[in-house]
């Protein structure tokens, strides 16, 4: 089997859709050998921030020297991205070699496609013998995949409505999804969440006598920044790759988790981690400039937290620009009214489209609700010739692509190839 025909197996798996519940995965992790078990690792979860905060965690990681997985999703233009150690991707025969050696069991019990993935993810983190591995979890946490860990510490960056149909309905329900990744005598890591969010988790920690760390007892809030302060370190000089200040955020919570879990002092090397974040992790879609002059930025905010915390950001700069377009998709799951009556207010052309999944609103479903909201939209047929087409613009318009990393993700692999070809 080649990596094509792997690769081929491995998405047509994507018919099972997402199936929450650890029975079959922990069938498959026995199979393999249960390769999570030779693994330390830093699990985390949350609405917003889990990629950033992950990627940071690994930069973090590398600087002290070690050798560090990560498993994120979903990637952007190569199935491999998700899988990383010190920012090298998977190989493409490990990924043939996987499938087509355990494909059988992959048939009989009936996995998914993000169940294989976890599974590679661990074995090729064993077999790579990681030191630390840095392990993202999909949808909501209790009953994902990635929840057959023990891992030395829990993050849960963030906790806002998302995916409601299937995590519950209430921030207390999908806090409490996402606090199902914490086990007896964990380390506990949380970011700056709702306060019946936090009562979840402080509940969950209680019953598990579990150790819990949160980022607002160790940051200061200053006007223009955070300082992070802990017994250990000292950390209020940012150079930071990622565009907004809530990166600062996620980089102290990262910062907080290491200096806790390896128990340093040394903050130079957190300072250089998260310095060198995108150097060590190549993270991208994050408030990510893809053209100069006209700019493209493409942002894989995708719900209505994400979306402001773009836009706080976005408007110190909006202005400078003479026009400002917005390409936009999102998935029916989402708070797509919500999402989209916040974007319209920062942006002159409002341009709709759609990503080949059966989960992503058609252009018409958007067109709708733009009308509804009052809202003029333009549909867009073929995003990656409209972006392409928009670097001819004059140099002081501006187009945000966002609500949906899938959209960033085909747009990228289609441009991509066509650079290839």
């Amino acid at each position: 089997m080649n990596i094509q025909q792997g690769l081929d197996k491995l998405y047509s798996l994507h018919t099972f859709g997402i199936k929450l519940g650890l029975e079959n995965i922990t069938r498959f992790m026995d199979i393999i050998g249960n390769p999570q078990d030779k693994l330390k690792t830093f699990h985390v979860a949350g609405s917003n921030g889990k990629g950033s905060t992950s990627a940071f965690i690994a930069s973090i990681l590398q600087e002290f020297k070690y050798k560090v997985g990560i498993y994120t999703s979903p990637h952007f233009v190569r199935f491999n991205e998700r899988i990383k150690i010190n920012n090298t991707e998977i190989p493409d025969n490990y990924v043939a070699d996987f499938i087509s050696t355990f494909e059988k069991h992959i048939d009989d019990l009936k996995l998914t496609f993000f169940e294989v993935t976890t599974a590679m993810a661990f074995k090729y983190f064993a077999d790579q013998k990681v030191q630390y591995a840095v392990i993202e979890t999909g949808l909501g946490g209790r009953l994902d995949a990635t929840n057959v860990l023990e891992p030395c510490a829990v993050i849960i960056t963030s906790v806002s409505l998302e995916h409601t149909a299937i995590l519950g309905s209430t921030v207390d329900k999908i806090a409490s999804e996402k606090a199902g990744i914490i086990k007896n005598k964990s380390k506990v890591f949380i970011g700056l969440l709702p306060e019946q969010a936090e009562n979840v988790i402080e509940k969950k920690c209680a019953e598990t006598n579990s150790s819990l760390f949160r980022l607002d007892d160790s940051i200061n809030r200053t006007k223009d920044s955070i300082e992070l302060y802990t017994e250990e370190i000292e950390l209020d000089d940012w150079t930071m790759p990622l565009k907004g200040d809530y990166q600062k955020y996620n980089a102290a919570l990262a910062g907080l988790a290491v200096s806790k879990i390896l128990d340093i002092t040394d903050f130079k090397h957190i300072q250089t981690g998260i310095k060198n974040v995108i150097k060590n992790t190549g993270i991208q879609g994050r408030y990510e400039f893809y053209n100069n002059m006209p700019d493209i930025i493409m942002d894989s905010a995708h719900n209505p937290e994400s979306i402001n915390s773009f836009l706080s950001e976005f408007s110190k700069d909006y202005k400078k620009y003479n026009k400002r377009a917005l390409l936009f998709c999102a998935m029916k799951d989402k708070a797509v009214k919500e999402m989209l009556s916040a974007v319209s207010l920062y942006f002159d052309d409002i341009y709709v489209t759609h990503v080949n999944m059966e989960r992503s609103c058609t252009i018409d479903d958007l067109t709708s609700i733009g009308k509804e909201l009052g809202i003029k939209t333009q549909p867009v047929e073929k995003a990656d010739e409209f972006v392409q087409q928009f670097r001819n613009r004059e140099p002081k318009e501006c187009l945000v692509v966002m609500g949906s990393m899938y959209l960033l993700g085909e747009i990228k692999t289609i441009l991509q190839n066509k650079k290839i070809a």
